[in-house]
């Protein structure tokens, strides 16, 4: 008898990836409800595994002796120190440094006008004026040496870097990937290596910074070489200009203004990154902010956090108006102007070289009472509001973050492990799978496994909070110009002050706990989001939506169907630079209370003992922050083939 085939084809569907993970989901917690507690690999704060000994026993037999490192610090050392001599510490025999704070503000405000206005000018000498009139003058130009060292040395390789990478497309490739995983990086993963190199001081701190600061300047360098006009550069050619000649004649003039916005995330990076290096002896305000948190005082932190806000002003203030400056030779009487003012300048330096008065800043008591001020503030906060603001602390904590938690570190290892790489395939991919199972399983030889999962529960909880702020603020900051243009600059702000000083209003309001480090990631991470999101909700073409305003589409519907959808690239990325920054605060949180793998790192450096604990801390750090990029990225990929398959 012949077979019959059916005209009919049978379509077998894929379940949906939502419903797999949900399956999954499910049979985690059924698990973990009768494994509960087994192969946990909990480790207390002062034990130690073989690693982790071994780590602290060999920590001087790196670099200690190494011809090569110890120049390389010599170098460093001598640089920042050079630095500070000038500006900050007395020198040469001299009570004072060899410029005062008239010269130094002089100079600063004498620069912004030459490359900005005179606007920025007045907001340079006012933002240092009133840094030392907070009582942190030292501190302050102790700060400004080792970030102004550490852009000087990290623009000497990321520029010429970024050129290169501007020309070659295979360098531009290898370049891409290497960024992309020192930019996954939070600024505690840089610390712990570096010592090892370079021990514990200002040469450690200025390298690691420079590392830090380097990617925005390569990579912004770089796609302004490759933005350039191609019919530029071959009229250029067509003149007979060399390759040196294209290069300074038509590809960097033509591409300043996003170079320039390059060197002003440097610098932005820097000056986050010196703060931070106060963990490894790095002079500066991070000390003063570093030592308040450590003692809770909020209101010494607050007044040093403010000194770190208006530095981070006045460069960013300079160094965009650097860049928004047209590209053109000065006018006559421009020029007659700036040389005016570059004489008052050496009249202040002088007056600064000559009287004490000019060389040391006055001694006042704005910083201080900045300071009581706030404490009084804070106290005042905790009593009227403490029982609402400590309530929702211990409602988040016990109703979302303490299961969360419990279930990542109760469950056994294996189960965690086989869990998130079945996740991973389900949502990237075997893109997705094998960077999780080589991160998870590195992570356990880390011997802190325990604390990864703590931090990695926080930085979980906190990023659903960042996503869902962020995507509604980038919504309506997308849709709706007028918004956009008034939380910009709030956005734009909140990206300009460094991890530390978002730690001391949470610090104020829910004291030293883990959901002060989750609020304040939160905070941190919400301005890159939103930006992104809004972004790409305005890149979404204007015919698209109008096409589905005129089917009689509500807003909800453009929304949900139209404008999410099509940018959903952005979404992912949103998603993704939401997860990194979370990440970064939470381990920076671990000063606060927050525990877990920031305080391992922290512990390190105190204790020599932990050196190596540390060292391990920080290395599961970098491979969290691996874990979560590579997943996410992976997932975007997969979801963005399957809706171009289905279009």
């Amino acid at each position: 008898m012949a077979a019959i085939t059916s005209d009919v084809e049978v379509e077998v569907r894929r379940p949906r990836r939502s419903v797999v993970v949900g399956v999954l989901l499910v049979v985690w917690v059924a698990a973990y409800f009768v494994l509960r507690g087994m192969d946990t690999l909990v480790l207390g704060g002062q034990d130690t595994t073989a690693l982790h000994r071994w780590l602290t026993g060999h920590r001087d037999d790196v670099g200690q002796g190494n011809v090569f490192f110890d120049a390389i610090r010599a170098v460093v050392d001598q640089f920042v120190v050079l630095l500070q001599d000038v500006i900050s510490q007395p020198s040469f025999d001299r009570p004072v440094p060899v410029i005062g704070w008239l010269g130094v503000i002089a100079i600063a405000a004498y620069c912004a006008w030459a490359f900005g206005n005179w606007k920025v000018a007045v907001l340079t000498a006012a933002g240092l004026g009133f840094v030392g009139l907070q009582g942190l003058w030292q501190e302050s130009m102790d700060t400004l040496a080792l970030t102004i060292a550490a852009v000087l040395l990290s623009l000497l390789v990321a520029i010429p870097l970024g050129i290169w990478a501007g020309l070659s497309n295979r360098a531009f490739k290898v370049a891409t990937l290497v960024l992309d995983l020192m930019q996954t990086l939070p600024t505690f993963v840089y610390l712990a290596p570096l010592t090892l190199f370079f021990a514990i001081g200002p040469a450690a701190a200025t390298i690691a910074t420079l590392i830090y600061a380097a990617p925005p300047a390569v990579r912004l360098t770089a796609h302004a070489i490759r933005s350039v006009p191609p019919e530029s550069v071959e009229a250029a050619r067509s003149l007979g200009s060399t390759g040196g000649q294209t290069l300074l004649k038509v590809l960097l003039p033509m591409s300043r203004s996003t170079v320039v916005v390059g060197i002003n995330q440097t610098i932005m990076a820097a000056l986050s990154m010196v703060t931070v290096a106060a963990l490894i002896d790095a002079p500066g305000l991070g000390q003063t902010v570093l030592k308040a948190l450590q003692t809770l005082d909020v209101g010494v932190a607050f007044n040093a956090g403010l000194a770190i806000v208006v530095l981070a002003i006045v460069l960013d203030r300079v160094t965009t108006a650097a860049g928004d400056r047209p590209w053109r030779t000065a006018s006559r009487r421009r020029k007659a102007v700036l040389g005016a003012g570059a004489v008052g300048v050496l009249v202040a330096i002088w007056f600064s070289r000559t009287y004490v008065w000019a060389a040391d800043f006055p001694s006042v008591e704005v910083g201080s009472r900045i300071a009581v001020v706030t404490t009084d503030v804070t106290n005042w906060v905790q009593d009227v509001f403490g029982g609402f603001t400590y309530g929702v602390r211990d409602a988040v904590t016990v109703g979302l973050l303490n299961p969360l938690e419990g279930l990542l570190t109760g469950s056994p290892w294996w189960l965690v492990s086989v869990v998130v790489v079945a996740l991973a395939a389900v949502l990237g991919g075997w893109r997705g799978a094998v960077p999780a199972a080589v991160c998870l399983g590195l992570l356990v030889a880390t011997g802190v496994w325990h604390d990864s999962m703590v931090t990695l529960a926080s930085t979980l909880l906190a990023t659903v909070v960042v996503v869902a702020v962020g995507l509604t603020l980038g919504v309506w900051a997308g849709r709706n110009r007028r918004v956009d243009t008034w939380i910009r600059p709030v956005l734009d702000a909140g990206q300009t002050m460094p991890p530390f000083v978002y730690l001391v209003p949470f610090l104020a309001l829910f004291g030293t706990s883990r959901f002060t480090a989750i609020a304040a990631a939160v905070v941190f991470a919400v301005p890159v989001t939103t930006k992104i999101v809004a972004d790409g909700i305005k890149a979404v073409p204007v015919a698209t939506v109008e096409a589905a305003n005129s089917v009689g589409s509500s807003s909800w519907q453009v929304i949900s169907k139209v404008q999410l959808p099509v940018a959903g690239r952005a979404i992912t990325l949103a998603v993704n630079q939401g997860l990194i920054y979370v990440l970064s605060m939470v381990v920076v949180g671990g000063l606060v209370g927050a525990g877990a793998l920031g305080y391992d790192v922290a512990a390190g450096f105190a204790q020599s003992e932990l050196y190596g604990k540390g060292l391990a801390a920080g290395l599961a750090i970098v491979l969290l922050g691996v874990l979560l990029d590579r997943v996410t990225q992976a997932a975007a990929r997969r979801t963005h083939n399957y809706e171009g398959d289905k279009r």
